[in-house]
């Protein structure tokens, strides 16, 4: 005795088909979400260090980034544009100060380059990217809160 058994699996995989699909269209948003809260992380610290131009707070940013990203991976890059705060490695890690600074008229630091200290200084680093990261996991789960409500908004019944 024999048993025969024909199962079709083309419902099945086209389903699964679909899921992947979503879920490649969902790894920007999921992204960005993730970026987001780190964003929000690192201008909170930049508001803790205290304006004197506001450059730097102005500068951070967060953008896609198309050279990391493939189908199924999405990158943000949350960071400080050097060229609207050219200083902000100087506050992130700190520096050695060998000459007089000052703020010019027009509200930009300039270093007198002909004024040295009496004796060099270091100046502290006041780190305002580093320390997002200890939102990371907070960073992760709005990712997959945003990945889930995306698949799920098609699937719920």
């Amino acid at each position: 005795m024999s048993l025969h058994i024909e199962v079709d699996m083309g419902g099945v995989n086209a389903l699964l088909q679909t899921i992947a699909d979503d879920m490649s269209k969902a790894t920007r948003p999921a992204s960005q979400a993730a970026a987001q809260v780190l964003y929000d992380e690192v201008k909170r610290n930049v508001a803790k260090i205290g304006k004197v131009t506001g450059n730097l707070d102005s500068s951070i940013y967060q953008v896609y980034s198309k050279k990391n990203s493939t189908d199924w991976r999405s990158a943000y890059d949350v960071s400080w544009n050097k060229q609207t705060a050219p200083h902000g490695h100087l506050v992130e890690y700190g520096h050695i100060q060998k000459f007089k600074s000052y703020i010019g008229s027009d509200g930009n630091w300039y270093t007198n380059k002909k004024a040295l200290l009496p004796q060099p200084k270091q100046v502290a680093a006041k780190p305002f990217m580093r320390p997002a990261i200890s939102k990371f996991n907070e960073a992760m789960d709005a990712a997959k809160d945003k990945m889930l409500e995306i698949i799920n908004k098609d699937y719920a019944r």
